[in-house]
């Protein structure tokens, strides 16, 4: 890797560009964030994948939102990260730990086609069901099966975290011009005091569900790891599916496994779309937006 070269992956459409921090000469503040996110003036992405030092873990890992906000954890997020890590030569083990804001997960490249990943597992941690954990506001010692409103409607939420917080509602049908009214408005929501990713469900089988995804701090979204994860831990709380599930998405499906102490394993595709090194000009753009 040169000095300020990025790599740009998708996990099943949702795409990061990735930054090693050694090696740019650049500070990653919220407004360089937006500008390299933004698809007229910068790269063009989801979100921001950086690779950092760790003492604890084999990498470190920080993943931020288009909005120049930093997140907690990312599903998809995480798999691209491990496909850099391999195919940018960082290590050759196929298992490896990685450590992110909250916690240490462990990752397995499961299929490489010409020495290139294909396939990823990841141990995305626990669910946990805790309200002040998540958090929420409220004195319910978990905050499932709950009403709220947003805006000019009713919700039955449930919420989650998976190393970030969810808010997953179960329907029977899933409208795309519903979420995009009110996920912005469930995300911002006063229970919420870190704001939450918002997931609208539908169960088709005892193994398999599909979602639609309002993102915290990045919006409608094709896919998102973390979300898949925190909706087949709810539908597995609620008694709807089994532990071992297919979640589908418009960008795609994740194979998702939960144990019985919540422990959440994730195996999904990922894919580069390209390669580059910042130019001087971009650089110095960067300069203009540190705040």
């Amino acid at each position: 890797m040169e000095r300020n070269s990025f790599v740009k992956m998708h996990g099943l459409g949702n795409d990061y560009i990735v930054l090693d921090s050694e090696l740019i000469d650049f500070k990653l503040t919220p407004g360089a964030i937006r500008r390299l996110c933004d698809v007229h003036y910068g790269v063009g992405s989801d979100g921001i994948v950086l690779k950092v030092s760790s003492s604890k873990a084999d990498f470190g890992f920080r993943v931020f939102n288009p909005d120049g906000s930093e997140a907690e954890k990312s599903g998809n997020g995480l798999r691209i990260f491990c496909k850099f890590i391999y195919d940018y030569g960082y290590t050759k083990k196929r298992t490896f730990s990685v450590e992110t804001l909250t916690d240490i997960v462990h990752a397995e490249i499961v299929e490489t086609k010409n020495g290139k990943v294909l396939q990823v597992k990841v141990d995305m941690g626990k669910a946990v069901f805790a309200s002040h954990l998540i958090p929420v506001n409220s004195d319910e010692p978990e905050f499932i099966a709950k009403r709220i409103h947003a805006g000019d409607r009713e919700f039955e939420v449930n919420c989650v975290s998976v190393g970030n917080p969810h808010c997953v509602v179960i329907k029977d049908y899933l409208d795309e011009a519903e979420i995009m009214k009110y996920g912005p408005l469930i995300e911002t929501h006063e229970l919420f005091p870190n704001r939450i990713n918002v997931q609208f469900a539908r169960v088709i089988s005892e193994d398999e569900a599909e979602i639609i995804i309002w993102e915290r701090g990045a919006g409608y979204t094709l896919a998102s790891g973390s979300s898949s994860c925190a909706v087949a831990s709810m539908l597995v709380k609620r008694g709807l599916t089994k532990r071992d599930l297919k979640i589908r998405m418009k960008g795609g499906t994740l194979k998702i496994q939960i144990d019985k102490e919540w422990n959440i394993n994730m195996t999904g595709p990922v894919s580069e779309i390209a390669a580059g090194i910042l130019s001087g000009e971009m650089l110095e753009d960067l300069k203009d937006v540190m705040l």
